[in-house]
């Protein structure tokens, strides 16, 4: 069953649909989440909830489902999300593979470089990103 998205108001239907997306790993809801929410909200809407699982999920869904079509959109989540709680925690912790998929992420976005980002503003976020 397709997860019905809609725009979150606040942090707890932010968190209820993260929690939906997660246990059923929906990348295309998740993607479908990223979209619609304004990434400038993302440290709020998070809250202190950043995880592994989540950072991943939305790592595999904006290189899946959103790079291709709005890579502007992609690159402003990156940045609004390493603003977020937890973000130097959770970059910690990732695994060998997952630091490659977000690497994989960077690639694309450096291939589709567009007037909404330049290479330069890039480069500073991957090292936010510590690659």
């Amino acid at each position: 069953e397709k997860l019905h998205i809609s725009e979150p108001s606040n942090a707890y239907d932010f968190g209820q649909i993260l929690n939906a997306v997660n246990t059923n790993k929906d990348k295309a809801a998740c993607a479908d989440l990223l979209t619609i929410t304004d990434p400038k909200k993302l440290p709020v809407l998070l809250s202190n909830k950043l995880e592994g699982e989540i950072f991943f999920i939305f790592i595999q869904s904006l290189e899946y489902y959103v790079v291709g079509k709005d890579p502007g959109l992609v690159y402003q989540h990156l940045f609004y999300l390493s603003k977020a709680e937890r973000f130097k925690v959770v970059l910690a912790l990732l695994s060998k593979n997952e630091k490659e998929q977000v690497q994989q992420l960077f690639d694309l976005l450096s291939e589709k470089q567009n007037h909404e980002y330049s290479l330069e503003d890039l480069e500073r976020l991957k090292k936010v990103y510590e690659l």
